[in-house]
């Protein structure tokens, strides 16, 4: 299956490179190819079930490697099996990874290069292609924050730069002025789909013009002009960062996936490509020079083979992983174990819910130097709520960052700054536009670290719900799409005591939270609560009121309608359980109530359907029926989206259809 070559098509300049260090490179762009063939022989024999070629794109992979410092972050994409081995993973644990053994990054429960290892400053991919260019802004922010001198290098390919996520990346790195190269592994093809029918420039480096940065091109299959070419560019944006556009022209050799095949090929093509081959042209070039002798060749090639046979030994030998529940659900969130912090004096002040969020977010930003608040706005504006007002003053732009208006990429910034030891708050200007960061929330924030290990550091604070006359786009509920999510933390407080205490403790967890604040009562509700910083529990329920006749579960708005409607009944004696956080839920505050009055109603502000009521329904009814006098109720917003007109968004919202069902429910 060797590529073998009669003359070169590739001319390599070899100024600035040592013997020594030319022979090293072919060392590391044959390894890759090795391991490929190898890899494409035990998947014909059954012994792997999928496989992601990177056949004739090593060039880029091992140049680009070699060309970054060892401590400098590198985020490939499927055909970059030559990042990992040049960064001297051990064959074992990535052929472990490959066949979903335990000795892998992710201990079965994700393939091939789905993962990261922060030891060798690898942050690998999703299979939605284009998040983790925004994780890379992250990671490029936090080495320009430390001044550290450090660039991040990030792949993307000529198909999944059509994501959006790929402009907002660039873009936010532009703004930013962030030390990241972003390098387009231009193979021709999206999977079957060829250039002329993903997009119409003429070419990558084009786009660079439209986002104030320079732009590069080069044939990825010269490893030495790429090498040279990341060198100076990392060298250039080390000193004064900034972001680069790099487009590496090469081919795909083979089919998107092995099963895919290329088929769909024009005839010819891939023999024309065969002639760049990068691995086959680049020892031809050392032949030439005398560098390689046939001796030498053969004596690389053969450790090469030794080292991939004895890793493959090893991985192959290891048992199968033996499911384990409690490891698995232990693993869906990074250790933490919460101590409450009580505040320093008995000090307190009568604040409204904003006044309270925002004390919250100066007191955390003032105890943690690493913490960055990004988000639309919130600089010198404060936010559109004025949440930070006066931030910018006490703690300068670099931690309080207006962003552009492109939420994934922030929610994925957020993300490379925890991997890089900091921590992030990103708000979004309204819960409703969370659906454009959604992917980033529900597949990086959330999953990364069950899948290898890494926290996600990130509080996503989410201004929510109606009763404004705001409308269908920000005033939705949609605290369920996220409660459904497992490595999610949701909190959702209804007092300004409350709100203060629980988003230091969000801000204190290493793990994501979205922390829901009810725009409604922002100001319209004011508590006494104390001064000084201090956390309250997560994942804990309380009583707002005690009685024996009935339990009504609910949070946020709900809460002030249940108090609401108590008040205009007093015969009603009533256990009042506020949530407080959803996520994880605390079950046991509300078996309690139930067992304690044996009627229960469930109340949100967000639709009946696929609404939060509707699990906390089921779990009663799974753990408590012996103790139930009646049918549980669940009282919630009608299936609509939400409207604008005050009557109608009246007869949207639960408050009457509440009032009626609990005086139902305390008669049955």
């Amino acid at each position: 299956m060797e590529t073998v070559l009669s003359r070169r098509a590739i001319e390599f300049n070899r100024e600035g490179f040592e013997d020594q260090e030319l022979i090293d490179i072919y060392k590391a762009i044959m390894k890759p190819r090795l391991i490929e063939e190898k890899m494409l022989i035990l998947l014909r024999q059954g012994k792997i079930t999928k496989w992601f070629s990177g056949w004739g794109q090593e060039g880029i992979s091992v140049g680009a490697t070699l060309a970054m410092k060892q401590e400098e972050f590198i985020l490939p994409m499927h055909r970059n099996l030559g990042v990992f081995t040049t960064r001297g993973i051990p064959l074992s644990r990535l052929f472990a990874q490959f066949q979903g053994k335990m000795s892998g990054f992710t201990k079965g429960r994700d393939r091939s290069f789905h993962f990261g290892a922060k030891d060798y400053n690898i942050v690998g991919m999703i299979s939605h292609l284009g998040p983790q260019l925004g994780i890379a802004d992250g990671i490029a922010l936090a080495n320009k924050l430390k001044k550290n001198e450090q660039a991040t290098i990030v792949f993307t390919g000529d198909g999944g730069a059509s994501e959006g996520d790929f402009h907002e990346s660039l873009n936010v790195a532009a703004v930013w002025d962030l030390p990241v190269i972003f390098t387009v592994e231009n193979n021709c093809w999206g999977l079957s789909t060829p250039s002329n029918e993903q997009f119409r420039c003429k070419q990558f480096i084009d786009k660079g013009i439209g986002y104030g940065m320079d732009a590069f091109q080069v044939d990825g299959n010269n490893i030495l002009e790429v090498i040279r070419t990341i060198r100076s560019i990392a060298d250039s944006i080390r000193q004064k960062p900034r972001p680069f556009l790099l487009e590496c022209m090469t081919f795909r050799m083979r089919g998107h996936e092995e099963a895919s095949g290329t088929k769909y090929y024009p005839e010819g093509l891939q023999d024309e490509w065969t002639k760049k081959d990068p691995v086959a042209n680049y020892e031809l070039f050392l032949q030439e020079i005398e560098l390689l002798t046939t001796e030498l060749k053969a004596s690389i090639q053969e450790a090469i083979k030794t080292e991939i046979q004895e890793g493959l030994e090893i991985a192959f030998a290891e048992a199968p992983i033996t499911a384990d529940l409690q490891r698995e659900l232990d693993d869906v969130y990074a250790p933490f174990q919460q101590t409450v912090i009580a505040p320093a004096t008995s000090a307190k002040s009568e604040k409204r819910l904003i006044d309270a969020i925002s004390d919250s977010l100066r007191q955390s930003m003032e105890r943690y130097p690493e913490l960055i608040i990004m988000g639309q706005d919130v600089a010198e504006y404060g936010g559109v709520f004025k949440v930070t007002e006066g931030f910018v003053e006490q703690f300068g732009k670099d931690r309080v960052r207006n962003t552009p208006i492109c939420e994934s990429a922030i929610v994925g910034a957020g993300l490379g700054l925890s991997i890089s030891g900091m921590k992030a708050m990103v708000e979004m200007q309204f819960a409703d536009f969370a659906t454009c960061g959604f992917n980033q929330i529900i597949n990086n924030l959330a999953k990364i670290h069950w899948r290898w290990g890494q926290n996600a550091d990130v509080v996503v604070r989410m201004p929510t719900g109606a009763n404004t006359a705001a409308g269908p786009f920000h005033s939705q509920s949609n605290e369920a799409w996220f409660f459904h999510t497992p490595g999610l933390k949701v909190v959702y407080p209804a007092f300004p005591g409350d709100a203060k205490g629980l988003l230091n403790a969000a801000i204190e967890d290493p793990n994501p939270v979205l922390f829901f604040e009810h725009k409604f009562l922002y100001r319209s509700i004011r508590e006494d609560i104390p001064d000084d910083y201090y956390t309250a529990e997560i994942g804990k329920a309380g009583y707002v009121r005690r009685g024996d006749d009935v339990t009504i579960i609910t949070y946020g708005l709900g809460v002030h309608w249940a108090m609401e409607v108590l008040d205009e009944h007093p015969e009603i004696s009533a256990d009042l359980v506020d949530l407080k956080t959803l996520l994880p839920l605390d079950v046991e505050t509300i078996y309690e109530s139930v067992r304690n009055t044996g009627k229960v109603i469930v109340l949100h502000e967000d639709c009946m359907t696929g609404g939060i009521g509707g699990e906390i329904v089921s779990l009663i009814n799974e753990n408590c029926f012996h103790q139930l006098d009646a049918p549980v109720k669940r009282i919630a917003s009608i299936d609509t989206p939400v409207p604008f007109a005050v009557s109608l968004e009246k007869q949207f919202l639960p408050l009457d259809r509440f009032r009626t069902a609990l005086l139902e429910l305390n008669a049955f």
